[in-house]
């Protein structure tokens, strides 16, 4: 009697609520058995999901697989699902997300003379100014949410302040920027309808900057220049939109992310604590990165298109195919990373692709490590007894295929208990 041959098992539900809540288990099981999975996603399109480190770093570097959405094999209407709703109608494309090089190359570099470390550097007390009053506003309750009272504000109002957004203005972006990340949580068409109002009032913005600049990142970006070379107005506007809308959603979800990881692992917590009181921020800053790898902000990479047939971890990609690189799979690699479903904040040789790979590695990384740094160390500091106010299997994540983050994060400290009615709510702006 012969051994019948073992038949791989089918891959676990993708994109389900239970899914959403928790990923790594079936992330897990595509490393192993499908590292390289062709799947339909929610929208209808079909793509490659790419799991393992070494393929993902791969496929993030590959000059084969293309940033530009024209590449897409599929219809015109497939093509609108797979960037952000409205950006195309807003004329809000020519951003660092949806081109390749030359082009990107032309405006990285344009860009990247306005975006300097030197003024992210500069931006620190401002940050640590809003952390402060942020938190200050609601210190005295004894209960928040942490993501509708500190997490989502914060880094709108500093991109705000950054970008150069007028104070009586930012809250018009605060609300826009909630249905944004509202992910089909609110009406029909209402993030398209956002873009559409940032977009207008952008131009506008870039008008004023262009006849008064001032010391912000806008003037700056109008500035810019390389051998004569200037961004054209739709270039300027789309740059301004895109550091807004990848630099504010990912730092709700690295602080949402981040606190809730550390009030699971309260020894690790403890010891960034320790380390705070005694005035030594490397454990911060190698923390920081922990978080990013453990459950970071972005779970999936921006779409890629194969713009010629490629192999990748053993799967031939056509030509026109999407590829989406999971970065939250890759992180979690035990070929690269010992013991990688533990938080260990002091981890080493942390070489995480929370940030991306590459060209497109994010631009805006050194203020988002100056954002959750403050933020986390400041929470940490002023509330120190700072605990989870509702049941784990109780919160929600935000749907959406390419970030992860929590709808809500109700905390409590001293002697506060559960917020009355938080853990089911959502809050009205996101």
């Amino acid at each position: 009697m012969h051994d019948q041959p073992s038949r791989i098992p089918e891959p676990p539900p993708l994109f389900t609520w239970e899914f959403a809540t928790d990923p790594y288990p079936a992330y897990a099981w595509l490393r192993e058995h499908a590292p390289v999975h062709r799947t339909r996603l929610p929208s209808g399109v079909e793509a490659w999901l790419v799991t393992r480190y070494g393929d993902a770093r791969q496929a993030l570097a590959d000059p084969r697989l293309s940033k530009n959405p024209a590449h897409h094999d599929e219809s015109a209407h497939a093509k609108g699902k797979t960037g952000i709703p409205g950006e195309r109608k807003a004329e809000l494309m020519t951003h660092l997300l949806n081109i390749d090089p030359p082009d990107h190359t032309r405006l990285r570099r344009l860009v990247s003379k306005a975006f300097t470390p030197r003024r992210v550097a500069e931006f620190a007390p401002r940050v640590q100014e809003l952390t402060d009053r942020l938190i200050e506003n609601f210190a005295a309750d004894g209960t928040a949410d942490l993501i509708h009272d500190f997490a989502f504000p914060l880094p709108i109002y500093a991109i705000c302040d950054l970008l150069g957004v007028p104070t009586e203005d930012q809250d018009d972006f605060r609300d826009w920027a909630g249905m944004m990340i509202r992910h089909g949580g609110g009406p029909r068409g209402g993030v398209a309808r956002s873009v559409k109002r940032m977009r207008g009032y952008l131009a506008e913005l870039i008008h004023r900057k262009r006849e008064e600049p001032g010391d912000d990142l806008i003037s700056g970006l109008i500035r810019a220049s390389d051998h004569g070379e200037h961004l054209t107005e739709n270039e300027a506007a789309a740059m301004a939109f895109i550091l807004l809308f990848a630099g504010f959603e990912t730092t709700v979800n690295l602080i949402g992310n981040g606190v809730y990881a550390l009030l699971r692992n309260p020894e690790q917590r403890a010891r960034l604590q320790t380390s705070l009181a005694a005035g030594d921020t490397a454990l911060l800053e190698t923390g920081v990165e922990e978080l990013l790898r453990y459950d970071g902000p972005v779970e999936l990479a921006t779409w890629r298109f194969a713009t010629e047939p490629l192999a990748l971890g053993g799967q031939d990609i056509a030509v026109g195919d999407p590829v989406l690189v999971v970065l939250a799979a890759a992180d979690r690699d035990p070929e690269r990373f010992p013991d990688p479903d533990a938080l260990d904040l002091a981890r080493g040789d942390n070489q995480h692709l929370g940030y991306g790979h590459g060209i497109h590695y994010c631009l805006g990384a050194p203020l988002a490590r100056l954002e959750a740094q403050t933020a986390l160390a400041t929470l940490l500091t002023r509330l120190p007894d700072l605990r989870l106010a509702a049941d784990p299997s109780d919160l929600r994540w935000r749907g959406g295929l390419i970030m992860r983050g929590l709808r809500t994060l109700p905390v409590a400290w001293g002697s506060g208990g559960v917020p009355q009615g938080i853990k089911n709510s959502t809050p009205e702006t996101i």
